[in-house]
C-alpha cells in the first residue's frame, strides 16, 4: 500500500509538470494502470478546488510506447478549458524525450440529475474466495525463477477472482471475468486517491479476458500483447478500501486486436464506474 501511495504522490518540478516513479509488476515494462493513474493525478492537481469540487468523470488514453521501468516518467499537463461546470485537461507522459502515453480527462462539478443503472451480476461474497496472490504463491515453484520474485511480491490490491483461470495451463473459456477487489489497507478520504487507485486497478484482466476463449494468457510466448487505448468513466463516488466487484467481458477480437469492457459495482450493487480497452493480440508463431 505504501508503494502505491508513493506512486501517486507525484513530484512537482515546474508549473503543470510532474514526475513519477515506477513499480515493476513482472511485465518487463511500466504497467499501463500505473501511467493512467499518475496521469489522472497530474491532471487533477491543475484543477481549482471549487465548492462543490470538480472530480474526474471520464478519462480517455492512448498507450504510445512501452514505458522504461528504469527511467522516471514526466507528465506535462495542458489546461485546455475551465468552464462553468466542466474542466478539461490533456496530459502527455514523456520518457527519454519521447511521448509514451497521452490522456484526455474531464472533470465535472457535482450536481443532481436523473438516475438509472444496470443490475449488478451475481457473485459469491469475497470472504469465501481465495486471493489471487495466494493462488500464485501456492504454485510459485512452477514459475520461472527470473520472474518468480516479482510475481509473488506483496501487492497493494487484493484481487479475488470468482472463476479463476489456470494461469499455467489455461483452457478455453468464455470471455467473461468477475473479481472482487480492494486495497490491502485503508486509504485517505481524498476522492482523487480512490479514483486514481481504481484507474490503476482497471487495467487488470482486460486483455486477459480477450484471450480466454483461445486458451491463451498474456505471458504466452507466441503472443505479442499490449494495451493500445483505455477509457474509464466514474459515475458515482466510491471507496477503493471497500470491496468492489469488477466484471469484464470481451465481445469481439479481430484484426490482431481485442476489445474488452468492464463494470465496477459496490457490494450493495451500485454501479460506480465503467471501463473499456482495445489491445494488440498478435500471434507471432502459430
Amino acid at each position: 500500500m505504501r508503494e502505491l501511495l508513493d506512486l501517486l504522490d507525484l513530484e512537482p518540478i515546474e508549473q503543470n509538470i510532474y514526475r513519477g516513479r515506477n513499480r515493476d509488476i513482472g511485465t518487463g515494462r511500466v504497467f499501463g494502470g500505473q501511467v493512467l493513474s499518475q496521469a489522472l493525478v497530474a491532471a487533477r492537481r491543475t484543477v481549482d478546488d471549487d465548492d462543490p469540487p470538480r472530480e474526474a468523470h471520464s478519462l480517455h488514453a492512448y498507450f504510445i510506447l512501452a514505458g522504461d521501468l528504469k527511467a522516471p516518467i514526466v507528465y506535462f499537463v495542458d489546461t485546455l478549458r475551465d468552464g462553468g461546470s466542466f474542466t478539461t485537461r490533456r496530459v502527455t507522459a514523456i520518457q527519454h524525450g519521447r511521448a509514451i502515453f497521452n490522456l484526455s480527462a474531464s472533470f465535472h462539478r457535482a450536481e443532481e440529475g436523473i438516475e438509472h443503472q444496470a443490475e449488478a451480476p451475481e457473485a459469491p461474497d469475497p470472504e469465501t474466495l481465495t486471493p489471487e496472490l495466494d493462488r500464485i504463491r501456492a504454485r510459485a515453484h512452477l514459475i520461472p525463477e527470473e520472474v518468480r520474485g516479482v510475481l509473488t511480491q506483496d501487492r497493494p490490491l487484493d484481487f479475488r477472482p470468482v472463476d479463476p483461470p489456470d494461469l499455467l495451463n489455461p483452457e478455453p473459456a468464455s470471455p467473461l471475468r468477475r473479481a472482487w477487489v480492494k486495497t490491502t489497507g485503508p486509504l485517505p478520504d481524498d476522492p482523487l486517491i480512490h479514483q486514481a487507485t481504481l484507474a490503476y486497478a482497471s487495467d487488470y484482466g482486460l486483455l486477459a479476458t480477450v484471450l480466454q476463449p483461445h486458451g491463451l494468457t498474456v505471458r504466452d510466448p507466441r503472443l505479442q500483447v499490449a494495451s493500445l487505448d483505455h477509457a474509464l468513466w466514474f459515475h458515482r463516488p466510491f471507496r477503493m478500501d471497500e470491496w468492489l466487484l469488477y466484471e469484464v467481458d470481451s465481445p469481439v477480437a479481430a484484426g490482431a486486436r481485442g476489445f474488452a469492457r468492464g463494470r465496477v459495482f459496490t457490494r450493495d450493487g451500485v454501479l460506480v464506474a465503467s471501463s473499456a480497452q482495445e489491445g494488440l493480440t498478435r500471434v507471432r508463431d502459430r
